[in-house]
């Protein structure tokens, strides 16, 4: 029997490797040192400062939008009015099933305490009319 070599297109499922050709830098790199890399200034001039300025005082409104908008659907939101969001599937979805989980846990509360009542209704009548164990 013939030794397998690693990498063989052989075997089943195997595909042979990829040809790349890559393109190679023909010339020499440049010397270091020759390279000019432009320095920005240490300072801003007096129109970039403003327009930092109102674009940080434009984060900053929105921002507060942002808190206040929570807060207000913080404080207004009742857990049963929660409505998914419109373009997401799974929170539609997850809404139906909350609605069935929620029905079912009811209707398993109804029949166990049926069964409690029903034990305690017998063992009162066992207690009243004396009734032993045979």
């Amino acid at each position: 029997m013939a030794k397998r070599v690693r990498g063989s297109t052989s075997r089943p499922g195997q595909r042979r490797p990829l040809q790349r050709t890559s393109a190679r830098p023909t010339g020499k790199p440049a010397a270091p040192g020759t390279e000019v890399v432009a320095r920005p200034p240490d300072e801003l001039t007096d129109a970039e400062e403003a327009r930092a300025a109102a674009l940080e005082a434009q984060i900053v409104a929105q921002e507060r939008e942002a808190e206040e908008a929570k807060r207000r659907a913080r404080v207004t939101r009742t857990p049963d009015a929660v409505a998914p969001r419109t373009g997401s599937a799974l929170a539609v979805a997850s809404a139906d099933e909350y609605a069935y989980v929620a029905r079912d846990v009811r209707r398993i509360a109804i029949v166990g305490g049926g069964l409690v009542a029903i034990l305690l209704g017998l063992w009162a009548v066992v207690q009243v009319t004396g009734i032993g164990p045979l």
